[in-house]
């Protein structure tokens, strides 16, 4: 968790910003993070990042036309040089607020008005890796927003300590006896559908992505989020296209189960591999799952499992790529014509 004194910088930063920009993960816990902040401050835009592995350069731009006077980045593991610099150099104090465990560039160091807030880097007691959601919740502390936190928490595979709060004030959006396991209440409960339902409204267009975002910060619960109006017409409609989508490549998928792994790889428009892999680790728990979206020559690997991350480690001694994430749960990218050999590799780390 934050330290005490690491939420009230933060606070003390979204007090100074007049005219913020907010750049968050393409996912319901980035999504979720910005609208919590957001609807906490009452002013700011969303940009929703799809650079992968890290926030590249292209994105600064945005705050040039948004004129902002401050930069904050939600859950994204990795900010690229050039994007540091550049914001830099627009004298913009830039806030980064994430829970990866994963090592900070040289830049760190070298420039002022950047401010790293990252639970996974404290030590002893307050080291945690909590999503930037939970973090976020915990920042503005609004019982009103609890529903936001619940979905960008159960969402990232974690289950937060304010759930007896969210079955308080809607207990229709949960279900009855306990639930022990994040992905329970994310592929079984009625808040549930609603975060699966963010993910796939995120794969829209730019448009479409902030028309969402705008309405969520509008909405004064979770029953108004698939509420028949105007303002989320666009949402409800892709949400309805993508799931058709996914639920055949889902039952596809199955087919490829193998007594210690499931290795899916699939093409096409719709890049929604970490979705596919969550919910084959939520039917074959006991498997390491691999789902490779292959665009031209790159592969995007979205892999769970045991200690995947250490796994990958060794498989990357052999294998040419990039990667990185949490213990269990790791994206990476590989060239198309390497998905052969990574899968033998990975194979034989996995018999080990």
């Amino acid at each position: 968790m934050l330290t005490s004194k690491q939420i009230k910088e933060i606070r003390e930063h979204l007090e100074r910003a007049q005219n913020p920009i907010f750049y968050y993960d393409n996912d319901a816990d980035g999504l979720c993070s910005y609208v919590i902040l957001r609807r906490f401050l009452g002013r700011g835009k969303g940009v929703a990042v799809r650079s992968f592995p890290d926030l590249d350069a292209g994105y600064a731009r945005k705050a040039r036309e948004l004129n902002a006077d401050y930069v904050f980045v939600l859950d994204k593991p990795v900010l690229s040089k050039e994007f540091v610099g550049e914001i830099a150099g627009l004298g913009l104090p830039l806030v980064w607020i994430d829970h990866h465990d994963l090592p900070i560039e040289d830049f760190e160091s070298e420039l002022e008005n950047f401010y790293v807030y990252n639970p996974a880097r404290n030590s002893g007691k307050e080291k945690s890796d909590e999503p930037v959601t939970y973090l976020s919740y915990r920042i503005t502390d609004r019982k009103e927003d609890v529903w936001l936190g619940i979905i960008g928490c159960i969402a990232d595979h974690h289950l937060p300590d304010f759930v007896k709060r969210f079955k308080e004030h809607y207990p229709e959006f949960w279900k009855d006896g306990e639930i022990k396991d994040p992905f329970e209440a994310y592929y079984t409960t009625e808040i549930g559908n609603i975060a699966r339902a963010l993910n796939f409204g995120l794969k829209d267009s730019v448009t479409h992505v902030v028309q969402l975002q705008n309405y969520l910060v509008s909405c004064k619960g979770p029953v108004d989020v698939f509420m028949e109006v105007y303002s989320n017409y666009s949402f409800r409609r892709k949400y309805s296209d993508v799931k058709k989508k996914y639920d055949a490549l889902i039952e596809k998928a199955k087919r490829f189960a193998e007594e210690d792994l499931v290795f899916f790889e699939y093409s096409g428009e719709l890049s929604i591999s970490a979705d596919i892999a969550n919910e084959l680790s939520f039917i074959f728990p006991d498997k390491y799952i691999v789902v490779a979206y292959k665009k031209g020559s790159a592969a995007n690997l979205s892999m769970r499992g045991k200690n995947v991350k250490g796994v990958l480690e060794n498989v990357f001694k052999e294998v040419e790529g990039s990667g990185g994430g949490h213990e269990d749960a790791v994206g990476a990218r590989i060239k198309t014509e390497d998905l052969g050999k990574f899968k033998a590799v990975l194979k034989r780390e996995i018999e080990k």
